[in-house]
């Protein structure tokens, strides 16, 4: 598998000599650590694919950005991060034009860390969530014979027709499906509220048993038992769980900055809980943070703060996992 479209971010990590206090002081470039990561970041600045207008694109190098004003203790958990081995592989290089070009870089980059790198948790940052079928292909195309479950967080089933839209934003979980690189019952939605599936797409979702868990349901059983209980019944089934993250599950009032911002979604508190939870259970190998879109968001960059912060979530839920 080649590496060669992923690229060094546009910064620098500006380390200090001594001490880690600061995720841009812990997080290496990947070809500059010694030993294996136990996890690996990448970007995918892909938005051309997005149905909605979508700056999604600028989100890895804004998320770089702005992590540089979080320390790297979780103080409400008493947990220092820099036990885990963090590397920055850079972002996959995008075709100024070619969509279908694109994709198949992030698909390839994947690959290739996915095989060089098989104990290692991957961590995509998008782009828009067309993304994800290219990530969950490239793992699939190294692991044949593995199963993989998904876990999405999202508002939006993503299973809208690519023969009618292309490869876009709003059909990852269908391509994957109809590609038969995953199944459908190995599919679990949580946070889908309010009036934005249509009952075309839920038919689909129900044909192929798709895992749909509204928001309402998941709040009145609590959202880390749901959570809790879909890694489990994915357990049963699959090899490993891929997790996606699409940041426009969370509600307009605390994520303005997404292209399909919508009201009545989760709160920062509900998704910062429910990736603490996700963190913990060593079956999730694979997790991106998708559809966040700088652009739209205020001066002080809410939803920015909030993807990074529900992406440290994650890493201390691998912290206490390991311990």
């Amino acid at each position: 598998m080649s590496q060669k479209w992923l690229q060094t971010p546009e910064w620098s990590w500006n380390a200090p000599k001594e001490g880690q206090d600061y995720v841009h002081h812990w997080v290496q470039p990947l070809h500059q650590l010694k030993n294996t990561p136990d996890l690996i970041l990448y970007g995918a600045p892909i938005s051309r694919s997005s149905i909605s207008v979508s700056g999604a694109s600028l989100y890895p190098s804004e998320f770089r950005r702005i992590w540089k004003g979080f320390s790297t203790y979780n103080l409400d958990e008493g947990i220092d991060l820099t036990a885990l081995r963090v590397a920055d592989a850079g972002d996959v290089a995008m075709h100024t034009t070619d969509i279908l070009l694109s994709h198949q870089r992030i698909q390839e980059a994947t690959a290739h860390l996915a095989e060089s790198y098989p104990e290692t948790i991957t961590c995509m940052i998008g782009g828009d969530h067309s993304t994800t079928a290219c990530a969950v292909r490239g793992i699939k195309e190294v692991c044949p014979q593995e199963t993989i479950g998904i876990l999405q967080l999202d508002t939006h089933l993503d299973v809208r027709d690519p023969a009618e839209l292309g490869p876009a934003n709003g059909t990852p979980i269908r391509q994957l499906i109809d590609g038969d690189t995953v199944k459908g019952e190995h599919v679990v939605n949580i946070g889908l509220h309010g009036y934005f599936n249509t009952k075309t797409l839920v038919d689909y979702a129900h044909e192929h048993n798709i895992q749909m868990v509204t928001l309402k349901q998941a709040r009145k059983q609590g959202l880390i038992h749901t959570v809790q209980e879909a890694l489990e019944q994915l357990s049963a089934k699959v090899d490993r769980v891929y997790v996606t993250v699409d940041m426009d599950v969370l509600d307009i009032s605390v994520a303005p900055g997404v292209p399909a911002s919508t009201p009545g979604g989760m709160t920062a508190i509900e998704l910062f809980d429910t990736l603490l939870e996700i963190g913990k259970h060593p079956l999730v190998r694979h997790i991106d943070f998708v559809c966040l879109d700088p652009s739209k968001d205020s001066a002080v960059a809410e939803t920015v703060k909030t993807g990074v912060y529900a992406w440290l979530q994650f890493i201390t839920g691998r912290v206490l996992q390991s311990r």
